[in-house]
């Protein structure tokens, strides 16, 4: 790994390729590596893009920070492409998990929750395609915030054309989180998003996770002191496989020109390769499911603030185990699909009983109230702050 860690900040446990200062006096931000920033290339954390000229513009989520006064400190790492969920990056190097080392800082926004986590930067910018902002906010114990799709502007960001991912923050505090939004979401209302939101109602989603991960989601609800029943959904699995088909197809469409150059990581260059089989039938399929998925989503939110559910099924698995084989392909089950519905979702941390890992607590909004979800996760963030 001794190449790779030229090609990382030291001392940052590989979470950011480079440091420098754009802007004001305000918080601290790093942009994650396939979002523009004027003068500097934007790589996508593969050596296939090493030779990227610099970005002519900046990205528009890059330009609004810079005129509210935020401070552009650093460019993080990612898993190659943002077409992985490990993190794992042998080119760039991996980003350290600041929860716990041995374990997946998850992806692709590897670098974004690992720098947040560890105290390198107050914020960092992400994209969240299939769970890319809250599985490594879930992995790290930090909080990681997908808005509405088209909520907050794409352009300058990488693979250009997506129908599924979202640019969005990460923090460690909600309040920080509440204003990033307001300075990157057009029209996003502070005071909806501080709001108290004591006498919510929400869904609690029915979902296969392990125990000591649904009993800290399970406990969280309990602290809230919101109300809230059940709810089974019909469409969940077939939206993670929906949105599986989609990410592989506009992956491919955006992406495809690198294979065979050899420039490609091995599980990048096979997983692309896959992808170019996704046929035009699947496709079609995809977007029923996801019709029918985004429409049973608003209906269960009709007469409800939220669902709440946990962010991952299970903890991270560790490198170790990864690189032996481990699958880590059913961690996104639970945050992919509303990438498909394109429904706001908050990733929050939330203490596991006898461990010093934090699970992910996961709240899903109607589309286009971003700031109810934020109100949400204030109040809940608060309310853990003084439980026993």
């Amino acid at each position: 790994m001794s190449n790779t860690s030229a090609r990382t900040v030291p001392g940052t446990g590989h979470a950011l390729l480079s440091r420098f200062h754009l802007g004001g006096s305000g918080p601290t931000v790093a942009i994650k590596d396939c979002i523009d920033i004027a003068g500097q290339p934007t790589c996508g954390g593969s050596a296939a893009l090493a030779d990227a000229p610099p970005a002519a513009a900046h990205a528009d989520v890059v330009r609004k920070l810079l005129d509210a006064g935020w401070q552009l400190t650093a460019r993080a790492n990612m898993h190659e492409l943002a077409y992985g969920m490990t993190g794992i990056n042998d080119w760039n190097g991996t980003a350290v998990n600041p929860q716990d080392a041995s374990r997946m800082t998850g992806g692709s926004s590897s670098g974004s929750a690992s720098a947040v986590g560890a105290g390198l930067v107050d914020v960092s910018i992400g994209s969240d395609t299939g769970g890319s902002i809250r599985l490594p906010a879930a992995c790290c114990g930090v909080i990681g915030f997908k808005p509405t799709f088209g909520r907050v502007s794409r352009a300058g960001a990488y693979p250009a054309v997506s129908s599924l991912d979202c640019v969005g923050p990460f923090a460690r505090s909600m309040d920080l989180i509440i204003s990033a939004m307001a300075s990157i979401a057009p029209g996003f209302d502070r005071a909806a998003a501080t709001a108290t939101a004591a006498q919510a109602r929400v869904k609690l989603v029915t979902v296969q996770a392990d125990p000591e991960i649904a009993e800290a989601v399970t406990a969280a609800f309990a602290a809230s002191g919101w109300t809230g029943d059940a709810w089974t959904p019909q469409h969940m699995h077939a939206a993670f496989e929906a949105g599986m088909t989609l990410i592989n197809r506009e992956t491919h469409d955006a992406f495809g020109h690198l294979l065979g150059l050899g420039k490609l990581g091995a599980d990048i260059e096979k997983r692309l390769s896959a992808a170019a089989a996704t046929s035009d039938e699947a496709v079609a399929q995809a977007e029923a499911v996801r019709a029918a998925f985004s429409a049973e989503v608003d209906a269960a939110l009709a007469d409800a603030d939220a669902l709440l559910l946990p962010t991952l099924p299970s903890l991270p698995p560790t490198l170790e185990a990864i690189r032996q084989g481990a699958s880590v392909l059913m961690l996104s089950s639970l945050v992919r699909p509303f990438n498909l519905s394109g429904h706001p979702a908050l990733s929050i941390p939330v203490p596991m009983a006898g461990s010093s890992l934090k699970a992910g607590l996961q709240l899903v909004g109607r589309k286009g109230d971003d700031e109810r979800i934020c109100a949400l996760g204030l109040h809940l963030e608060q309310a853990l702050k003084q439980r026993p």
